[in-house]
């Protein structure tokens, strides 16, 4: 059996209405914190599902603070805004509350706010050098997994995004609870989600890194999250579905964490950096396309998922797999969510850019099951079009 490593998180605690006693839960695992630091963004500070937690935190004894300017791709400027005002606030814990925008924002702050080592020293892999701040998160969509991932995205220049990966980046504690998303709406819920199940699939065959513990993660994450990824958008009041949802993403997150992402990835970034697309659906706009290119390298393990997605699909090896990439299709269809590029606006004479673009995407397109030359990113958007 060929070494591998796997890092993860570790604490997970999965039960709906749970951050209702978040600061009994803080208190006992933290026994000293006593100016826990927020950071989340204004959206979800609106829905007041913040109200609780902090009064629980409140009833403690603790004084939180609360940061809500992230927006969705954060820039540079947003982190650092946080880590100042963590620093006025003399935050002795982060709580990242919110998408993969808020959760990344909170790693950040938690390795900044008590060090003066600049953020531009750490973008890359393993460029962290200090200590951090005690760090729980708390996803409030069912989707990027930041949770328990190490890793962090950060806006750098008007199109461009820059990655920090580093072990300092895993939280200490995450925390699933499934009352936070009951009111997401249907094409949040489906994005999102189709953005967990890419995490699941290109785990599942990265070229590097692969290992049984990321293997069986991914099946079970994309067990969970094709099962109910409809149910949640069509009852978005079902706490089953929903809490199977955060699982799934969850358990997504740990297995690219550890096996990361690939081609898909790298064609979406683009996506949502030229034309401020969101995430999950960039990843959904390109996602059956990558997995047809990929065919002549990946078909045996596209055929081993569509055994979860499409439990009647039979045949041989490449009709299993054309199954899979069918039901991608199928699933985006009936969420209603966009399923072309130029629903999103994006012309063919756009493709050269995002081409050029994607191919700056080397850490990810390593990752690749099937090289991807700059014609052939071209064609793969060409195709999504």
């Amino acid at each position: 059996m060929t070494a591998f490593a796997f890092s993860t998180v570790p604490s997970i605690l999965s039960e709906p209405g749970l951050t209702h006693r978040l600061g009994a839960i803080i208190a006992e695992r933290f026994p000293q914190v006593r100016c826990p630091f927020i950071v989340t963004d204004a959206g979800f500070l609106r829905t007041g599902l913040l109200a609780l937690p902090m009064l629980s935190l409140e009833q403690e004894s603790m004084r939180p603070a609360v940061f809500s300017a992230v927006v969705a791709d954060p820039p540079e400027a947003v982190v650092l805004d946080a880590v100042e005002a963590a620093r006025r606030h003399e935050a002795d814990l982060v709580i990242g509350f919110g998408g993969g925008s808020s959760m990344d924002v909170a790693k950040l702050v938690a390795v900044l706010a008590g060090s003066r080592q600049p953020i531009g020293e750490i973008y890359g892999i393993g460029k962290v050098s200090a200590h951090r701040l005690p760090l729980v998160q708390v996803p409030t969509t069912a989707g990027t997994g930041s949770e328990v991932t190490n890793i962090a995205i950060v806006t750098t220049g008007a199109t461009t995004k820059s990655g920090i990966v580093a072990p300092q980046l895993y939280a200490d504690l995450a925390i699933l609870d499934a009352a936070l998303t009951l009111g997401l709406p249907p094409t949040v819920t489906a994005t999102t989600g189709i953005d967990a199940m890419v995490h699941a699939i290109e785990a599942y065959t990265s070229r590097h890194k692969k290992n049984p513990l990321s293997d069986a993660l991914a099946r079970e994450a994309l067990s969970l999250l094709s099962r109910n990824l409809l149910r949640a958008c069509e009852q978005g009041s079902d706490i089953g579905a929903r809490q199977a949802m955060l699982l799934g993403a969850c358990l997504a997150g740990q297995a690219f964490s550890n096996a990361p992402v690939a081609a898909v990835h790298a064609l979406a970034y683009p996506i949502g950096g030229i034309f401020h697309v969101p995430h999950g659906l960039s990843n959904s706009l390109v996602l059956p396309h990558v997995l047809r290119f990929n065919l002549p390298q990946a078909s045996r393990l596209y055929a081993e998922l569509a055994g979860i997605v499409v439990p009647h699909a039979s045949g041989s090896e490449e009709a299993r797999a054309e199954a899979l990439i069918v039901a991608t299709q199928q699933i985006a269809k009936m969420t209603g969510i966009e399923t072309s590029l130029r629903q999103v606006g994006i012309t063919e004479a756009d493709l050269e850019c995002l081409a050029d673009e994607a191919m700056l995407q080397t850490r990810l397109l390593g990752n690749n099951p099937r090289e991807v030359t700059r014609a052939d990113a071209r064609a793969i958007y060409a195709a999504a079009l």
